[in-house]
């Protein structure tokens, strides 16, 4: 199995598209090198701010290729190879890592009800046909499959490839779960914050860092979180991780995705727009947005 430390900052990358939704890889690359200026400790293709959910298995690999030639090995490259069937997930997943993926990040599978068993089923099943390191994704409200921490820690005993779990469910007592039950298990294993608000306090608890949607708005910002925290300097982690609330805040308004390509785009850089139906923000969501980033901008983030 390929060593990878599991650490740090992780931004799901946005996919730039252009008026025809189809993928802008030459602005794909600029994003990938303003995140590894801005301090990211890997970097992560096709996860959810980088609508996986919505390309084609295709688009997925053009993705990738492009990341992992631009990144040249000077952050890892993690890639989001669930599915919704075994079957899927492990073409996917043996593709990823025939293209050079560094970590598989594998989402539960998503609307049809799955049981614990299956849930752990599919992921020993894809584990025994790759030998690349392997993160657990569980993002409940998108897939309607919670993941439970009795499950990650199973699975963390059981399967060697499986050295890391990232949860998004924005429950702190779940994330806790996976940091507390995986503890002493007998070899590292990795938790990360898919909740922006929570690194920190992961990180204080015990977890890895991040996979923060936030840093392709704010690269330097948000890994400066991890970088303090690691320095000792907890009063300036705290004040970083603070400073992206007012941002936080405009999810309100419409799907975190949109509202964080939007502000990508409002910054300058020729992104694009989500993919449709996923691409609408309110009037009074702009003007918020807008307000927020000026603000910002004025405060020295970045």
């Amino acid at each position: 199995m390929k060593k990878t430390v599991i650490k740090g900052i992780i931004p799901p990358v946005v996919t730039p598209m252009n008026e025809d939704e189809s993928i802008n890889l030459d602005v794909l690359r600029e994003q990938i090198e303003r995140q590894i200026e801005g301090g990211v400790h890997a970097l992560f293709a096709f996860g959810t701010n980088g609508e996986g959910y919505i390309l084609s298995e295709n688009e997925k690999y053009e993705v990738l290729e492009a990341m992992i030639d631009q990144t040249k090995g000077r952050v890892p490259v993690y890639a989001g190879s669930g599915c919704i069937s075994t079957k899927d997930t492990i073409r996917v997943s043996k593709k990823a890592q025939e293209l050079g993926a560094d970590i598989l990040s594998i989402i539960t599978p998503s609307f049809a009800v799955a049981s614990q068993k299956e849930l752990y089923d599919h992921y020993v099943a894809v584990a025994k046909e790759v030998d690349i390191p392997i993160v657990l994704y569980n993002i409940p409200a998108r897939t309607g499959n919670k993941l439970l921490p009795e499950t990650v820690a199973k699975l963390a005993k059981d399967v060697d490839l499986i050295i890391g779990a990232k949860d998004s469910s924005g429950d702190w007592d779940n994330l806790k779960a996976y940091i507390d039950l995986t503890r002493d298990i007998g070899k590292d294993f990795y938790v990360l914050s898919g909740n922006d608000s929570l690194i920190l306090k992961g990180l204080q608890a015990g977890g890895a860092g991040g996979i923060a949607g936030c840093a392709n708005v704010y690269p330097h910002v948000l890994s400066s979180i991890y970088d303090l925290f690691i320095e000792g300097k907890l009063e300036e982690a705290q004040k970083a991780q603070d400073s992206i609330a007012s941002f936080r805040a405009v999810f309100k308004y419409g799907n975190p995705n949109t509202v964080v390509k939007k502000a990508v785009k409002l910054l300058g850089y020729n992104v694009g727009d989500c993919r449709r139906p996923f691409n609408y923000l309110s009037d009074e969501g702009i003007k918020e947005l807008k307000k927020v980033l000026e603000e910002n901008k004025n405060a020295g983030m970045n």
